[in-house]
């Protein structure tokens, strides 16, 4: 995954309704409030008037600059969490054979994260980019330990198949899996309601 490149942070008229400024607490703050609302569902109007906005602004500008305030946020956090789902995601669009060939290679070496992670056999290009979309649809519900489960399950085997490969990058193949640590850690706290 050394080929993704930080998303530059969106300026402060993006949320008119949070705190001013381009001050890294508050975008850590605003990031942390978006993560919960998409993630908890809204409780007001106002609430429910933020999440239409950020709905709005990922239809229009993608989910990447919304992903951006996640993306210092600790990795047993929901914004954390939120930040390596985006990570997956947009890489998989993006390399869809490469993710394709990682997952053929990785799945004989771990056979219950395949079965977790859920791939139709034998994993394409397009079955593995509509696994990962249809992880992150599962983001808002109430089963969120199972979409990190999912795609923790579905890192690791990319990262392990990534290994096999010997794609003449073995950090990368290391990021993959301890994402899919730091995704199934998530999973965890999610369960025990400490996910936040």
């Amino acid at each position: 995954m050394s080929e993704f490149k930080k998303p530059s942070l969106p300026g402060s008229a993006l949320f008119e309704a949070q705190a001013g400024g381009d001050d890294p607490a508050e975008l850590a703050a605003a990031g942390h409030r978006i993560a919960t609302l998409l993630v908890r569902g809204p409780r007001t109007d106002a609430d429910q008037g933020l999440v239409d906005r950020v709905l709005h602004l990922a239809d229009e500008e993608g989910l990447g600059v919304i992903a951006s305030l996640w993306s210092s946020a600790a990795a047993d956090s929901l914004p954390g969490s939120l930040w390596r789902l985006y990570l997956l995601r947009t890489w998989v669009h993006r390399q869809p054979d490469q993710a394709a060939r990682e997952y053929a290679a990785g799945k004989a070496y771990a056979p219950v994260y395949e079965v977790l992670a859920g791939v139709v056999d034998p994993p394409g290009p397009d079955e593995v980019i509509a696994l990962v979309d249809t992880v992150i649809r599962g983001i808002v519900g109430n089963d969120f330990d199972v979409t990190l489960d999912r795609a923790a399950s579905f890192a690791h085997i990319v990262g392990v198949g990534r290994a096999q490969l010997d794609s003449g990058d073995p950090d990368s193949a290391a990021r993959l899996v301890d994402t899919a640590l730091h995704l199934r850690r998530a999973a965890e706290l999610e369960r025990s309601s400490r996910l936040q």
